[in-house]
């Protein structure tokens, strides 16, 4: 996986698309703090990212109380499946 991992890395950004994988295949709703962990991150520069990915129409932010739980919008869960099938084609 090593080898596999920095060819990936030459065409995708690591932790953005790590981010997109691990909202694809999660099991239970994830915050912007738990997925900084997940993707070994800073939440600040995770934060960012997602911004990102909200105004391109990638993700969603859904208030439950004081949290926000990140959703994939349908090009989200596409693009997310598409970099998946990449990586695991590399």
């Amino acid at each position: 996986m090593a080898k596999n991992k920095k060819i990936f890395n030459t065409f995708f950004r690591e932790k953005p698309a790590m981010m997109l994988i691990t909202l694809l295949n999660k099991n239970n709703d994830i915050y912007a703090s738990s997925l900084a962990k997940i993707v070994d991150c800073t939440y600040s520069h995770v934060v960012k990212i997602l911004q990102e990915m909200q105004k391109a129409d990638l993700i969603t932010f859904e208030k439950q109380g004081r949290l926000k739980v990140l959703t994939l919008t349908k090009k989200g869960q596409e693009t997310a499946q598409h970099i998946d099938a990449i990586r695991n084609t590399l």
